[in-house]
């Protein structure tokens, strides 16, 4: 029977009360502390620095101390579980705790009866561990004992490798081995195997041993088939990218592509030493090793499989992408580098959106990418993707105010291109209320605040007006979710006046000058005339929402233009 310890409201008040108890231990240590000093002013010095959390380095070596003078078995096991809990990637839930502490050297399954209670874990650390409630995780008891922990390596011995060693042992374990690679969770029996699936490697780069290598090498060797596999892509990899085939499988995700996803140099290279792997192998999407590792930014992967020869970095998945398409889109400088070194690198590849890595980098605002591939002479800062959508435009669109300046730091990159629906960087950033990059680009004199989305109106009309219809509906718009109706306003921050019966609170005439811009004149010959044809529309909010708000800071002299009235939607 698996014993899974939780914390139960049983449970819960013991760890409470052997926390406690233990506690006064530390707390006796800090008043001895005091006590130690000579004056009145030495004992108040010491104690208002133990208040700020200071001056505790003397107790926690006291209590470190009087944990190493328990019986053997107790000691060990005090200073594992503050090892494990000051190394451990991530705050370990009390049963992955018990369970990893389980696990004894050379054994080949789960022996429930090793597992340790967490109860005699609390009693053997003395008070330096308790328990959190509300997440049932386990943690040391105060922050300062974490620092004191990490300026004294020396108290743990190569605690990384230990425990890759213990995270290895545990997934080879016959009882892990057993679980479909189909599961979409680790089964309750089993509650390490998450921890020991994300972070063996994490843990083996820092203390990569030959013990560490062979039970990686156990691991890897049929690794679609363990649910380890499964485990670290659902927890690693955007949903849209998993390589499941229509089981719900890694079938296809090889050792190979595990060690470079994992980013593990050595152990790549010994896997490559070790058996007769094509390198050249894809998974269910398409996937090469060297794509999982330009994904992951393992540069180090990527150079030992360049040097070993016989990989392609240019052999694209299902969706097109080459690994540098891949490296660019998450911003990996360094494995850039590494595959544009290549004689036939090739920067200007696309996917299947006709996005080359220049707009990938440019989107996610990765400005270092960007400087690099923008070095190269055979990259063209004006490139477009589908739609007609430039590095620019896709930085405005998403508020990367770094990339937006770079680029038009660049006196061939046109600051006013538009996509195929005539929307401009200026119109990207007015309508996802990017202030940052609105004010960079109207304080260049070339950028044109007057350009219209004609086409971008007419496919919104189109969606939404059917029929005429009366309607009763009336939805009030304020300053901050102004929209835009027909015709379509002279330039993004001026409203037209009325459309039907439809009346908008615009700047008026002497606040407009303030943001530089022109007011709407509603009476300029150059201006455009309202349709007053009654329409109908399906989803008015939908609408409204589809079409451009803005919510800029207005100055203090913004008042609405008191000639119009009160807005509301009639037909």
């Amino acid at each position: 029977m698996s014993r899974n310890i939780k914390c139960t409201p049983n449970t819960s008040s013991r760890y409470d009360s052997l926390t406690v108890v233990s506690s006064f231990l530390l707390v006796s240590l800090n008043i001895d502390a005091i006590l130690g000093e000579i004056t009145l002013h030495q004992r108040r010095k010491k104690l208002d620095e133990m208040t700020k959390g200071e001056g505790l380095g003397d107790a926690y070596a006291a209590t470190l101390s009087r944990m190493k003078a328990q019986p053997r078995n107790r000691s060990r096991l005090g200073m594992e579980v503050l090892m494990w809990i000051a190394h451990a990637e991530r705050p370990l839930h009390v049963d992955e705790l018990c369970h990893a502490l389980g696990v004894e050297e050379g054994s080949v399954d789960l022996n429930i009866r090793n597992i340790p209670a967490m109860e005699t874990l609390l009693a053997c650390t003395l008070g330096l561990v308790t328990v959190e409630k509300s997440s049932s995780t386990v943690r040391l008891v105060h922050y300062t004992l974490q620092e004191y922990l990490s300026h004294n390596p020396g108290l743990f011995l190569k605690p990384h490798s230990i425990m890759a060693e213990v995270c290895l042992t545990y997934l080879n374990f016959q009882h892990i081995r057993s679980f479909s690679p189909a599961l979409c969770s680790v089964p309750p029996t089993a509650p390490f195997t998450e921890y020991a699936a994300c972070y063996w490697c994490t843990h083996a780069r820092r203390g990569n041993t030959e013990r560490v290598k062979t039970l990686a090498l156990e691991l890897l060797n049929g690794y679609d088939k363990h649910i380890s596999s499964k485990i670290a892509l659902l927890h690693g990899v955007k949903p849209w990218d998993w390589p499941f085939d229509p089981e719900d499988t890694p079938r296809g995700f090889t050792g190979l592509h595990g060690a470079a996803y994992h980013g593990c140099t050595d152990i790549t290279v010994t896997l490559l030493e070790t058996y007769e792997w094509d390198v050249q192998t894809t998974d269910f999407n398409g996937n090469t090793a060297i794509a999982w590792a330009a994904r992951g930014g393992h540069e180090g992967v990527v150079r030992a499989l360049l040097e070993l020869g016989g990989v392609d970095p240019h052999k694209v998945d299902k969706r097109r992408r080459t690994p540098l398409l891949l490296a660019a889109e998450n911003g990996h400088e360094g494995v850039v580098s590494a595959l544009l070194e290549q004689s036939d690198a090739n920067p200007n590849t696309r996917d299947d959106w006709s996005r080359t890595p220049l707009l990938l980098a440019a989107e996610n605002g990765h400005e270092g990418v960007v400087r690099i591939l923008l070095g190269r002479s055979d990259v063209n800062p004006n490139t477009a993707a589908k739609w007609s959508r430039t590095p620019l435009l896709l930085a405005a669109e998403n508020g990367r105010e770094g990339v937006v300046r770079i680029l038009l730091e660049r006196k061939d990159v046109n600051p006013n291109t538009a996509d195929d629906l005539s929307r401009t960087p200026l119109f990207w950033a007015t309508r996802n209320k990017h202030k940052g990059v609105v004010r960079m680009l109207l304080e260049r004199n070339d950028v044109n605040p007057d350009t219209a989305s004609t086409k971008y109106r007419e496919r919104l009309l189109g969606r939404h007006v059917t029929s005429l219809q009366e309607s009763e509906e009336s939805i009030p718009i304020g300053y901050g979710a102004t929209v835009y109706l027909m015709p379509p306003p002279p330039n993004p921050f001026s409203l037209p006046s009325s459309y039907s019966h439809l009346k908008c609170v615009s700047l008026h005439r002497e606040t407009a000058p303030q943001f530089g811009l022109a007011p709407f004149e509603p009476d300029h010959p150059d201006a455009p005339q309202p349709d007053l044809r009654p329409i109908e529309l399906d989803h008015p909010e939908s609408f409204y929402r589809d079409l451009w708000p803005i919510e800029l800071d207005p100055p203090e002299s913004f008042y609405p233009d008191p000639e119009l009235p009160e807005l509301n939607y009639r037909t």
